[in-house]
């Protein structure tokens, strides 16, 4: 099983709230790469499930957040202590927000990026949405809100020069090191990155956990936490 499979297999799990997949998954020696933050969701949507191994999973996600300290993962490992009995209860107010939701808002395009937190329901409304609300005069409770501003991407920026700099391949770290100078580096770095179909998955999957780290950050710092999203029928 390549890493793509690996991952989809992963998100699958969670995303069914699958807990006898996911404790499958999670016995095996070596994890999905790169998937600790959606790990340990998948643990805390299904962690009270009656499932062998479900324990020796979540302790071995928790050491292992606390070991690499990538941001939010210290949130996501006491959360995770927190719902196995094993460390206090943090003080932060449960949302069920979508945080690959929440890192678009946070990361998007400066220009028409930003949004709000609906504190109702947890929907994450990024600014267009927001604007066309506005023009159908829907409610603007501002209690009802928690607002999202953009921080832009220069912490995607920073993910591009750290995937590199752990690559062994000389020939993939001097053409993704020429990729990511100046203005389009984005697009160039995933232009380059196509050459190399396992790798450009390896990358997403970089990306996206840092990005639902950061967002997991970002909203314990407004004093919430992301409660557990049920599987959809």
């Amino acid at each position: 099983m390549n890493h793509g499979e690996e991952r989809a297999e992963l998100r699958g799990a969670v995303y069914r709230g699958d807990a006898g997949s996911l404790v499958g998954i999670l016995k095996r020696e070596a994890w999905p790469e790169n998937a600790l933050q959606l790990i340990g969701d998948g643990l805390l949507l299904v962690l009270h499930a009656p499932t062998e191994g479900i324990d020796e999973a979540a302790r071995r996600c928790v050491a292992a957040l606390w070991d690499r300290g990538w941001e939010g993962d210290a949130d996501l490992a006491a959360g995770l202590e927190a719902a196995s009995g094993s460390g206090p209860v943090p003080l932060l107010r449960a949302l069920p927000v979508d945080l690959e939701e929440l890192a678009g808002v946070l990361e998007g395009d400066p220009v028409n990026g930003g949004g709000r937190i609906d504190l109702r329901t947890g929907d994450v409304w990024p600014r267009p949405a927001i604007e066309y609300a506005e023009e159908a005069e829907e409610d603007d409770d501002d209690e009802r809100w928690l607002w999202v501003e953009c921080e832009g991407s220069r912490e995607g920026y920073r993910d591009m020069e750290l995937f590199i700099a752990a690559l062994d391949d000389t020939d993939q770290v001097d053409r993704l090191g020429i990729a990511i100078g100046g203005r389009g580096a984005f697009r160039r770095f995933k232009d380059q990155l196509s050459r190399w179909p396992e790798l450009l998955e390896r990358w997403y999957a970089f990306s996206e956990d840092r990005q639902r780290g950061r967002a997991r950050a970002w909203l314990a710092g407004e004093g919430y936490a992301p409660a557990p999203h049920q599987p959809r029928p």
